[in-house]
């Protein structure tokens, strides 16, 4: 099991930019991140996890790795879309992963040179994809790519967590770039912190 790499660099830069911020650090302490190296079968627990519950992702996706062995593209193209289907997810969902799939093979996306790729660039392949929008591309730069400086708008956790801590009611998109620009260059970083607020009780 791999985990997303940071240390005492990024956890000072991130206390003198946001005080509020580095209390809660010091609070929480280090965060074990879970990550994939594999940026397909990341792709793919990305698209089976999509408006389900974690647990039942588990789920889905533990079938499918009995139906197809291992997820490779390969082994889903030569699976039937039905049978994918079967797994527990919506016939659109099994369509969006054989087409996933059928992208890698075809090589329209070379996943294999993505780690070569900038974060803007990395994002602009995969939402060509169908079933791939662009918070799933920020949560595989961060989980699978394990990019340092991913702060994503659109993932409601995060903004959450930023308005827990400032006492927010809200948060625009331009009060959300000023935090953004603050983060930078250890975005990641906070974002894993602000996960960790977002959640508490």
């Amino acid at each position: 099991m791999s985990y997303f790499k940071y240390g005492n660099k990024e956890i000072e830069y991130l206390k003198e930019k946001d005080p509020k911020l580095g209390i809660e650090i010091d609070r929480i302490g280090m965060v074990q991140r879970e990550v994939n190296p594999d940026i397909f079968s990341s792709l793919i627990s990305s698209i089976i996890s999509q408006q389900i519950s974690t647990s039942a992702a588990v789920t889905v996706k533990m079938r499918l790795i009995e139906l197809i062995r291992e997820i490779t593209p390969e082994n889903i193209h030569e699976a039937e879309v039905e049978s994918i289907q079967r797994c527990g997810m919506s016939m659109r969902k099994a369509e969006y992963i054989k087409g996933v799939a059928s992208a890698a093979i075809s090589n329209t996306i070379d996943f294999e040179n993505l780690h070569n790729l900038s974060d803007e660039e990395v994002i602009k392949e995969l939402v060509s994809l169908k079933g791939v929008g662009e918070w799933t591309a920020e949560m595989l730069l961060i989980h699978s790519l394990q990019r340092d400086n991913v702060l994503s708008y659109k993932d409601l956790a995060i903004r959450r967590g930023i308005m827990r801590l400032h006492n927010l009611e809200e948060i625009t998109k331009v009060e959300f770039e000023i935090y953004r620009e603050r983060y930078s260059p250890y975005c990641t970083v906070a974002s894993i912190y602000l996960w960790e607020i977002s959640s508490r009780e």
